[in-house]
């Protein structure tokens, strides 16, 4: 009866319908280009307005960053007040829901443990100088890292901001020397690489963390992501993410899962990187009962669970599960790494490293459905839960009730964290230090963890263990042509894609006997009558009245 039914809705929807007007044809993206790429487009800003190489300002010899940031900001006379207000600075943010002190500089993740009380390695990719420890100077300009995000020579680099024990140290030795007057001469607007320097290689390496974010989107192809395809649109990421006095639109830690807005007049969303603040509320160009449906599915699926089938494509993997269990094991004395996965692109991948434990990888991921109203909520160092039990690092929240919730993909990153058994809570864990204590030195983690609680007035029970750790990432990078979209039967299917999602029922995953009994008699109740109708037709005859 099912197969009938379906075929049978099928041919209903094929036959006899009127078509609709054609609308939003504008806002589908133009063809790709032939030749050579554009520069890649940032958002209302585009090109550059003064040529850095005739301005006197840079004339002078520069030995290190905060040096051309004194020139930057000589003639960018308030960029650096505007600057320190964003998050790529604070590290901090204040959750205007929940009223949780969020940001790197606070939390723990389920990737490299903690930023905090490890700022010599891991601020690195802080946009600012000199970051290793409690006495940063926030308020200084001059510590703000202009060239990080303007750099177009890919001279420019970052190390960390002290030593570290030898064994992580001599990983940024030999590195050449950086031309400071030739980068700060041949500043420009942010690109994709410029970004991908630290949102391509957070967590410890190429898209680890995100899984939607590597360094295959440095050039992708269009087939990889229809925006940032370099022989096509070439956005950046600033055309998305556009800005307003150095603050960026969009965050992980606030999403607007729902927009109803939608575009406004050019240029006026600043607040925002979503996809209807370009492609409007009904992005699908009406000419058929299909698209009609499309559009009207808006309301309650997210434009990146159609448009983003996979991630981690473009042959670089994500890791999907970490084991801190495992690190610390030794050959002859020293720790060592193990090289175990092949990803797409011919590179290798480490699967074990004694400074971190195991890893296990995967590429072009389904990801996983659920509700979701742009909430997200964390455990914080001062979370109490039980140590039995999995733990989520962060959680969303929504629901099909919930006004604000629509049907989003997310990646699901599983974690063995350390964590104080006794107290029932995460731990701060020193990881990076030429001292004795940390653990990228001695593979002691119980002297780790009671370094990086000591340090920060935390209490610690002195008994340490892993728990077992969830976070998730809403999927929002990579997305595929409209070709390549998600049909009909991936989700209205007994096995399909939103198999996990509750709440609502969905024709074709779902099955009520009633409902079906009424679908059945609904459709061949109108085939009987349409082939009546031909028949009566048929014989009728020719040029009498009907």
């Amino acid at each position: 009866m099912r197969p009938v039914l379906r075929f049978s809705l099928a041919l209903l929807l094929f036959a006899g319908l009127a078509p609709f007007a054609v609308m939003g044809e504008g806002q589908w993206p133009t063809p790709p280009v032939e030749g050579k790429p554009p520069p890649q487009i940032s958002g209302p800003l585009s090109g550059g307005t003064g040529d850095h190489t005739k301005y006197e300002a840079l004339k002078q010899p520069f030995a290190s960053g905060p040096e051309v940031t004194k020139a930057c900001l000589s003639c960018h006379t308030e960029t650096g007040k505007h600057f320190m207000k964003n998050i790529h600075w604070t590290w901090e943010y204040r959750n205007p829901d929940t009223g949780q002190l969020l940001g790197k500089k606070h939390l723990i993740n389920n990737f490299c443990t903690n930023a905090r009380g490890n700022e010599g390695m891991c601020a690195q990719c802080h946009a600012g100088y000199g970051w290793k420890d409690e006495s940063f100077d926030f308020t200084n300009e001059d510590n703000i890292d202009c060239l990080v995000c303007h750099d177009t020579t890919g001279t420019y680099y970052k190390t960390p901001n002290s030593a570290g024990s030898p064994a992580c140290s001599v990983m940024f030795e030999g590195k050449p020397p950086i031309d400071y007057n030739l980068v700060a001469e041949n500043v420009g607007l942010p690109e994709r690489a410029n970004c991908g320097t630290c949102h391509f290689n957070g967590g410890g390496g190429d898209n680890v963390k995100h899984g939607d974010l590597s360094s295959a989107l440095k050039n992708p192809p269009r087939e990889l992501d229809v925006h940032m395809d370099a022989k096509g649109l070439n956005f950046a990421c600033t055309a998305c993410h556009i800005t307003k006095s150095h603050v960026w639109a969009g965050s992980r830690y606030h999403v607007l899962s729902k927009d109803m807005e939608g575009t406004g007049k050019p240029g006026q969303r600043r607040d925002v990187a979503t996809c209807e603040s370009c492609h409007g509320t009904a992005p699908h160009p009406v000419d058929s009962l299909a698209a009609f449906k499309r559009n009207d599915h808006i309301s309650s699926v997210a434009c990146q669970t159609c448009h983003i089938p996979e991630f981690a494509r473009g042959g670089v993997a994500t890791i999907t599960n970490w084991d801190w269990r495992t690190a610390g094991k030794l050959r002859n004395g020293e720790g060592y790494h193990e090289h175990g996965y092949t990803q797409g692109n011919g590179e290798e991948r480490y699967t074990y490293k004694s400074i971190k434990g195991d890893f296990t990888y995967g590429e072009n991921l389904v990801p996983l459905y659920r509700w979701f109203d742009g909430q997200m909520q964390y455990t914080t160092i001062d979370t109490k839960f039980n140590v039995a039990k999995p733990v989520a690092i962060n959680d969303f929240t929504g629901s099909r009730e919930n006004a604000d919730s629509r049907i989003w993909p997310f990646k699901k990153m599983t974690t063995w964290l350390p964590a104080d058994m006794g107290n029932g809570t995460l731990v701060y864990t020193h990881l990076w230090g030429e001292d004795d204590d940390s653990y990228w030195g001695n593979y002691d983690m119980g002297k780790a963890i009671a370094h990086g609680m000591k340090k920060f007035g935390l209490p610690y029970s002195g008994e340490f263990g892993f728990v077992e750790t969830f976070s998730y990432w809403p999927i929002t990078h990579m997305v595929s042509p409209k070709e390549d979209a998600l049909s009909c039967q991936d989700c209205h299917a007994e096995q399909g894609r939103l198999q996990g999602v509750e709440g609502v029922y969905m024709p074709g995953r779902d099955h009520n006997r009633w409902l079906d009994l009424i679908g059945t008699i609904a459709v061949f109740g109108t085939l009987i009558v349409i082939l009546g109708h031909a028949l009566v037709r048929i014989v009728a005859p020719k040029g009498a009245k009907h």
